[in-house]
C-alpha cells in the first residue's frame, strides 16, 4: 500500500509560499502607461550604494582625514619671537624719561628657531602617507562588504518578489478548483465535507499571499537603507530574477586572485609598510635637536647682538622606549599580514565549498525531481477534477509539489548567495 504523507496546517502555511513554475505575467510594478517606477538591476544597486551610503561616506572621510594629517606632519617649527625691557624704574616712573631709557634701561629682542635633525619632518611625512594607504585600502575592504551586503538584500527581494508571485498564482489556480469543487458538490459529485476541506485551504493561500506581499515591501525597505534612502524613489523596484549561473573555475585561481585583489590583504600589508615607517621616525626622533636664538640688545645708548644655541644632552631620555615598541609593532603587523592572508585563502575555499554544495543540489533538482513533481501535480489535479482520485491524494500531490518547487528555488536563492560570498572573499566581481 503507497504510504501518504500529511502535513499540519502550520506547514501547509509555510509549503504555500513556495514557488510556482514560471508564467506569463506582466512584470510588477508595470502600469498600462509607458511611464512606470523606477527599475534597477543588481550593478546599478551596487554602484548606488557605493555612491550614496551613508555609513560609507562617512568611512571614505578618514582619507580625508589623513591627509590632513599630513599636511600636518610636513609643518615646519614656528620661530619664536623674544623680547624683553629690563631696569625700568618700577616704583620711580617719574624717573622714566629719553635720558634714562638711553642711558640706563636695557632692551633684547630675539628670534630663536628649532632646527630639527634626522630628517624628522621627512619621516613624519612619509609616516603619514603610508597612513593615507592604509585608509584607502581600508575604505575599499568597507566598499567590497557593502557590496556584498547590497547583492545578498537585492537576492532576498528576488525571492521574496518570486514568492509573492507564487502566492498570487497559487491563489489564482486554487481559486479555480473552488470553484471547481462548488460545482461538483452542487452535482453531488463529491460531498459537503470535502467541499469545505477545499474551500478552508483558500483562507490560508489568501494569508499566504499578504505575508509575501509585505515580506517584499520590507525587503525592498531594507535594501533602499544601503542604498542610500534618498537613492531611489519610494516606488523603485528591482530588475532581474533568480537565476542560475554555473561557475567554471577552480580554488586555486581563485585564492592566487584574491591574495592579488582583496583590499584587507592589502591594508595589512601596507600596514607592515606604515610600522616601518613609525619605527624610522621614531629613530629620527632620538636625533638631538638643535635651538638657535639671535638677540640685539639695546643698553647704555649701546647696541649689540648676542647668538645663543642649546641642545639636550642625551644621558637618559633617548627615546629607546619608544623605538623598541615600533620594533614590536613591526612584528605585530607583518603577524596580522600572514593572519589576514591566511584569512584570505580560507574565505575562497570556504565559500568555493559552499557555492560546489549548493551548486550539486541545483543539479540534482534539474535533473528531473522539479519535472516529477510537476507531472505528479498535474495527473492528480487532472484526475480529481474528473473524480478519478480522492482529495487527499490531490492535496497531497500538491503539497509534494510546493515542497519540491520551495526547496529548489531556495538552493537557487543559496547559490546565488554563495556566488556572491564568493566574489567577496576573492575581492572582485570579475570572478574567472
Amino acid at each position: 500500500m503507497p504510504m501518504r504523507t500529511h502535513f499540519s496546517p502550520i506547514a501547509i502555511s509555510v509549503l504555500a509560499l513556495s514557488w510556482a513554475a514560471p508564467m506569463v505575467r506582466p512584470a510588477r510594478g508595470q502600469s498600462s502607461s509607458t511611464q512606470g517606477p523606477v527599475k534597477i538591476t543588481l550593478d546599478e544597486a551596487i554602484q548606488r550604494a557605493l555612491e550614496h551610503n551613508h555609513n560609507l561616506l562617512a568611512t571614505r572621510t578618514t582619507i580625508q582625514q589623513s591627509e590632513a594629517a599630513e599636511t600636518t606632519a610636513n609643518l615646519r617649527p614656528n620661530p619664536v619671537l623674544l623680547g624683553d625691557a629690563q631696569f625700568l624704574p618700577l616704583f620711580n616712573w617719574n624717573q622714566l624719561n629719553p635720558e634714562y631709557i638711553g642711558n640706563s634701561a636695557q632692551f633684547d629682542l630675539g628670534v630663536s628657531y628649532l632646527f630639527e635633525r634626522g630628517k624628522k619632518r621627512q619621516h613624519r611625512l612619509q609616516a603619514a602617507r603610508d597612513q593615507t594607504v592604509v585608509a584607502r585600502w581600508s575604505v575599499n575592504d568597507n566598499e567590497r562588504t557593502l557590496s556584498f551586503q547590497v547583492a545578498s538584500q537585492f537576492i532576498d527581494v528576488q525571492l521574496a518578489e518570486s514568492a509573492l508571485d507564487l502566492a498570487e498564482q497559487n491563489l489564482q489556480g486554487f481559486q479555480s478548483t473552488v470553484d471547481i469543487s462548488r460545482e461538483r458538490y452542487r452535482t453531488g459529485d463529491i460531498s459537503k465535507d470535502d467541499f469545505l476541506k477545499i474551500a478552508l485551504q483558500l483562507v490560508q493561500f489568501q494569508m499566504d499571499e499578504s505575508q509575501a506581499r509585505l515580506a517584499r515591501a520590507q525587503g525592498l525597505s531594507d535594501l533602499r537603507q544601503l542604498l542610500g534612502y534618498d537613492s531611489v524613489p519610494a516606488d523603485y523596484d528591482i530588475a532581474g530574477d533568480l537565476d542560475y549561473q554555473p561557475l567554471h573555475a577552480n580554488p586555486q585561481d581563485l585564492q592566487a586572485n584574491a591574495l592579488r585583489s582583496r583590499p584587507d590583504l592589502r591594508a595589512a600589508q601596507q600596514g607592515v609598510t606604515a610600522a616601518n615607517s613609525q619605527y624610522q621616525l621614531q629613530k629620527a626622533i632620538a636625533k638631538v635637536d638643535i635651538t638657535g636664538q639671535v638677540n640685539y640688545t639695546h643698553i647704555s645708548d649701546l647696541s649689540t647682538a648676542s647668538f645663543f644655541a642649546n641642545v639636550q644632552i642625551p644621558i637618559f631620555n633617548r627615546n629607546q622606549g619608544e623605538i623598541a615598541r615600533a620594533g614590536f609593532a613591526i612584528a605585530q603587523a607583518q603577524e596580522q599580514e600572514k593572519a589576514t592572508s591566511d584569512q584570505v585563502l580560507t574565505d575562497v575555499q570556504n565559500a568555493y565549498a559552499a557555492l560546489e554544495s549548493n551548486d550539486e543540489i541545483i543539479r540534482l533538482y534539474r535533473s528531473g525531481y522539479l519535472d516529477q513533481a510537476k507531472e505528479d501535480r498535474e495527473i492528480s489535479e487532472y484526475s480529481y477534477r474528473r473524480g478519478a482520485a480522492s482529495l487527499l491524494d490531490f492535496l497531497d500531490a500538491e503539497r509534494s509539489y510546493r515542497a519540491v518547487q520551495l526547496a529548489y528555488r531556495q538552493a537557487l536563492a543559496s547559490y546565488n548567495t554563495a556566488l556572491e560570498q564568493l566574489r567577496e572573499a576573492v575581492g572582485t566581481r570579475n570572478l574567472p
